[in-house]
């Protein structure tokens, strides 16, 4: 990509639903192809990558103050419940594509505790490449934040899962080894 001008998506617009019958391919041609028509970088700062985890971030957060609540944002339900959103605040997590400026909601009695962006922390990893796969199969702002949700947050790493897979390999060396014959001198 070119290091021009960047312009920002409108974060206040939704984006347009992709169609289920679109491939990871074409799915990934119309945002590259999106991005060059409107001068915007894919990587860097600004750059599409940078926005497209700051909206899922960002939605996926008010899932969860949307299951901490349980209700749903200007739901009559909540009327008079005791606890509500009070606005939110921003915060700056370092992610594999650069710093990421999202809006952390917040509720009056002060019990909400973000489980994906926890009080305190500053840098996510395996994000990045977690909601560019669920992007490129087609999944809505809502579906990753549900995925991401359901996600235990051990296993949300992808340092931890390359991890894994090294000790497993290392175990199976080690059962090869000990499993051998002795050998006569």
């Amino acid at each position: 990509m070119s290091e021009t001008a960047v312009e920002s998506l409108p974060m206040n617009e939704a984006p347009a639903e992709p169609d289920r019958a679109m491939t990871d391919e074409q799915l990934i041609s119309m945002l590259v192809g999106r991005a060059r028509s409107e001068g915007l970088q894919l990587t860097g700062e600004g750059g599409l990558l940078q926005q497209l985890t700051k909206r899922v971030l960002e939605s996926a957060l008010e899932g969860e103050i949307t299951d901490h609540l349980g209700y749903d944002r200007h739901d009559p339900a909540g009327k008079n419940s005791g606890n509500s959103r009070n606005g939110s605040r921003t915060k700056t997590v370092v992610t594999d594509v650069g710093p990421v400026e999202v809006r952390v909601p917040r509720d009056v009695a002060g019990t909400f505790e973000p489980q994906l962006v926890r009080k305190g922390q500053r840098r996510l990893s395996g994000v990045d490449e977690m909601v560019l796969s669920l992007s490129a199969k087609g999944l809505t702002h809502g579906e990753i934040s549900a995925h991401l949700a359901e996600v235990p947050r051990r296993f949300r790493t992808v340092g931890y899962i390359r991890n894994r897979r090294k000790t497993s390999r290392r175990f199976d060396l080690v059962r090869l080894w000990s499993g051998r014959g002795i050998r006569d001198s």
